[in-house]
């Protein structure tokens, strides 16, 4: 089961993995944080916390379930001239679900604005179960495209724990940065339904490259990085001038 460890070819490929499921688990976190902020304070860091534990555990047992996995991409019936597979069934549903919670979310956000009221918050159970359903869809892609990369289960399993373990000791950091920052709540609420899409797409045997969003997204933050840094120095100058 490990006689991959003395092979260079092995541990570049778990190492390319550890990376490869890392930026795909970005889009995961950002849906975590975004979801666990409409908590109560006190529940956010157990719920980001039992969210990712079920990200793993979704990726594991997907991993574990590799003939039904295998069986997903078989096709189930023909739709249009449409060969359909249980694999472009889930993608389908998972983006539409995405895009809907991502649609409700921005709606309530601006709703948050408008009327400066407090945020509604939503019960633990229901955020949970709001995690567990993505979490299986983000998983899927995750553990296909690690099938496609290695060929040992270990290796699989150990890049899954240790991008997991990456993504736990980043959430919170990235989850109140989102909070503390509106304009990129809402840049992250467009990165998701941009996914959403894009899961749609690749369900209908649409293939979008993952290079182009994953750009659009790196760009799209670094600017708004920039424009948060103008502004705090554009208040820093007004106050300066108020206060002389």
């Amino acid at each position: 089961m490990f006689e991959w460890i003395v092979s260079p070819e092995a541990w570049v490929a778990l190492a390319s993995l550890v990376a490869l499921e890392i930026v795909l688990g970005i889009d995961n976190i950002i849906f975590i944080s975004i979801l666990v902020g409409r908590l109560p304070e006190s529940q956010r860091e157990k719920a980001r916390r039992l969210g990712l534990a079920l990200a793993m555990l979704a990726r594991l047992g997907l991993l574990f379930s590799l003939v039904w996995i295998m069986g997903l991409v078989e096709p189930l019936f023909v739709a249009f001239g449409q060969e359909i597979s249980g694999r472009d069934i889930i993608l389908v549903l998972g983006g539409l679900f995405l895009l809907a919670k991502s649609t409700h979310e921005i709606h309530a956000s601006l709703e948050v604005a408008e009327h400066s009221a407090a945020p509604v918050s939503a019960s633990f159970t229901s955020v949970m179960v709001q995690i567990a359903a993505l979490d299986m869809v983000f998983s899927l892609d995750s553990v296909i495209t690690a099938v496609g990369l290695v060929d040992h289960i270990s290796v699989m399993v150990i890049a899954i724990v240790v991008s997991v373990a990456v993504m736990l000791f980043a959430a919170k950091p990235i989850g109140n940065f989102v909070d503390s920052h509106p304009t990129i709540k809402m840049l992250a609420l467009s990165f998701l339904l941009m996914i959403g899409l894009t899961l749609m797409a690749e369900g209908l045997d649409v293939h979008v490259p993952k290079g182009y969003i994953y750009f659009a997204m790196a760009f799209s933050f670094a600017v708004e990085i920039l424009n948060i840094r103008v502004r705090k120095r554009s208040q820093i100058a007004l106050s300066k001038r108020l206060s002389e």
